[in-house]
């Protein structure tokens, strides 16, 4: 989010931190236009001006993305609230727990992947074209549910795999989500002998989990 502020002060020091202070941030976190130069009085203060400057601060979209949640959160009156910390693959992990939080995850996570969605648009957003903030992969779980699910995969992935190189037959798995998609494609990697790739289009995109070619015929 991009917050402009017009502020005077004595100095253009002053103004800088008298903007700092409304907007609740350091002074180094701000970017500033000097609009008008400050002038000392030539006597008594008479002629005097202060400065005048226009100071502006881009959140970062970690910040944005946590106040914008917990924000939903006081609004939907679930009891729960939410947590970021930095996560193992360089994404922002936001942790939402509480009494009723387990209503936000839906079937198979569906509303916990429409919430990050929309988390990821909101703390992303570009204000114009001068707005300079980096992008950030904001990840999204609900009472641990993606470690548990993704535990879930891997043993299904494993599974799977005994299964294929068993029969000698390529398996299809029930459509997923990208990001389970990916757990099962790595966790098969592991396995020699089998390989997957993903079939389908949208919400019907699916893994296969097949023999590799030179033990088709083994």
């Amino acid at each position: 989010m991009k917050q402009e502020l017009i502020v005077t002060g004595a100095t253009v020091k002053e103004a800088l931190e008298n903007g700092a202070s409304k907007l609740g941030v350091m002074p180094s976190e701000l970017k500033y236009e000097v609009l008008v130069e400050p002038k000392k009085g030539v006597f008594l203060g008479i002629g005097r001006v202060e400065a005048k400057l226009k100071v502006t601060y881009v959140s970062d979209p970690t910040v944005t993305a946590l106040e914008f949640v917990n924000l939903l959160l006081d609004g939907m009156d679930i009891g729960a609230s939410a947590k970021g910390e930095e996560g193992p693959d360089g994404e922002f992990l936001i942790r939402i727990s509480g009494e009723n939080a387990g209503a936000l995850i839906g079937y198979h996570g569906e509303t916990m992947d429409a919430l990050q969605y929309l988390v990821n648009l909101a703390a992303n957003k570009k204000t114009d074209e001068t707005d300079e903030r980096n992008y950030r992969r904001i990840l999204i779980d609900v009472e641990d549910y993606r470690e548990r699910r993704a535990e879930t995969l891997r043993a299904l992935a494993r599974r799977t795999a005994q299964r294929v190189l068993k029969y000698k037959k390529n398996i299809a798995l029930d459509p997923m989500t990208p990001y389970e998609r990916r757990i099962i494609h790595s966790e098969v990697q592991n396995i020699k002998g089998v390989t997957t790739y993903s079939v389908g289009v949208d919400n019907n995109r699916k893994v296969i989990v097949a023999l590799e070619e030179k033990n088709k015929n083994g």
